[in-house]
């Protein structure tokens, strides 16, 4: 019983890898005001793309879900959050290959790295004001 949890735990523990050059180019392109807003937009934008991606999947909209997962990578590539762009890529393939299993848990996981990298930025926001 003991690996299992284990394994629970490094799954939970996983990374949240973030570019912060990414975000330094916004801002030295954009400036402070406009980055902000933009940043501050794709966070929201992201928060409810995640959650419609969990509707799709009780609602087995698959190709609704794979398009949702498919703009959860250009929103996260744009801020520079490279570890939820890569897992949303895994659910699109996996909805594009009709593996459900699969698509079950990569989407977990899209949750689980999207909450916690929405929670990061959110955190690097405020040690920056």
């Amino acid at each position: 019983m003991r690996p299992v949890v284990e394994l629970l735990q490094h799954i939970s523990a996983e990374p949240v890898r973030f570019d912060p050059d990414r975000l330094h180019r916004l801002f030295r392109q954009l400036g402070e005001r406009s980055a902000e807003a933009m940043l501050s937009r794709a966070l929201e934008e992201l928060a409810v793309r995640l959650s419609l991606c969990e509707d799709h999947w009780h609602a087995e909209s698959w190709q609704d879900l794979q398009k949702c997962a498919r703009s959860i990578i250009a929103i996260s590539e744009q801020i520079g959050l490279t570890t939820l762009a890569r897992v949303s890529g895994d659910v699109t393939g996996a909805t594009a290959r009709r593996d459900l299993a699969a698509v079950g848990a990569t989407l977990a996981r899209l949750v689980r790295i999207g909450e916690r990298s929405l929670t990061a930025v959110w955190d690097l926001r405020d040690l920056s004001v």
